[in-house]
């Protein structure tokens, strides 16, 4: 009896192995991404700063951000490694979880899973770029909007009267970044949705007719993280809104098409029943409409 334990747990053991190591070789890799960032923090900061500098620049501004205190440079710099430590390492960390995963899964699942390893961040560098390109403009023109610029007073009988409030954007340089890589990091997951109904498609756990039914908690859903993910403002709450709902309903196409490439493989294999098929049909529906029917006198 003790023999078969200490066989069965000799697998285990190897596997946790087998994960510390490959959970080592990540941090190495994230490690060294992050230092190679940190030596070059202040340019990848500069690039950052361009959607708000290009909005100050319209509005005939000079783009200076500020530090409130004396390690806020730092902690700056700190949070660009972290950011840019991840992007730059994230290749080769995926690599490690395929190493790690790979052993485990037949053939056929290999290549079913690895196209979704790729596109996953690729669908996050898109997210990304148009969060960075076309949402945070658009975000600080918003903000920016509220600035209150006063001119010099109006001269009466020879008295110069008291000129009106000037309230202007003297921003703090870590403020600004978080706010930018809030905007970064919330559209890169949200583009993650694809991938991830597909995924779960391709494994059987949801289908086009349960996303079709649910597509008005969707809405609300949806709703409720852009109001969460995103500054408190009409314009960047409806982009995320707009983007996330039409990346749900890609997602049902993508998840329907994968139903129909499975039904033609079991078609051809001879698997496939008609049952199967009028149970996707009525997934989410009555099966029993005559329950409804009302009893006749």
């Amino acid at each position: 009896m003790s023999d078969d334990i200490e066989e069965s747990s000799a697998p285990l053991i190897e596997h946790l192995a087998e994960l510390r190591t490959r959970l080592i070789h990540s941090a190495m890799y994230f490690l060294v991404g992050m230092i190679i960032c940190f030596t070059v923090a202040q340019p990848i900061f500069n690039f950052l700063t361009a959607p708000l500098c290009s909005q100050l620049a319209e509005r005939g501004q000079d783009c200076d951000l500020i530090f409130i205190s004396p390690q806020e440079g730092f902690f700056v710099a700190i949070k660009v490694s972290l950011l840019g430590g991840l992007i730059l390492s994230f290749p080769f960390i995926a690599n490690q979880m395929w190493r790690f995963v790979a052993p485990g899964l037949y053939k056929n699942e290999k290549g079913a899973f690895l196209p979704f390893i790729i596109a996953s961040p690729f669908m996050f560098v898109l997210g990304a770029s148009f969060a960075f390109f076309v949402v945070t403009p658009l975000a600080y023109d918003f903000f920016l909007g509220f600035q209150q610029f006063g001119t010099s007073g109006e001269v009466i009988d020879g008295v110069e009267g008291a000129a009106p409030l000037s309230v202007v954007f003297q921003g703090s340089a870590q403020e600004y970044l978080n706010l930018t890589i809030k905007f970064i990091v919330a559209f890169g997951l949200c583009f993650q949705l694809p991938v991830l109904l597909t995924l779960m498609g391709k494994a059987g756990l949801v289908s086009a007719g349960g996303l079709r039914a649910v597509r008005k908690y969707a809405v609300v859903g949806i709703l409720v993280l852009a109001a969460l993910v995103t500054p408190p403002d009409v314009i960047t709450q409806g982009i995320l809104f707009v983007v996330v709902y039409g990346l749900y309903e890609i997602s049902i196409q993508l998840v329907a098409r994968v139903e129909r490439q499975r039904e033609a493989k079991l078609r051809a294999e001879g698997l496939w029943f008609e049952d199967d098929e009028d149970e996707d049909d009525l997934a989410g529906e009555d099966t029993h409409p005559e329950d409804d029917e009302e009893p006749k006198a």
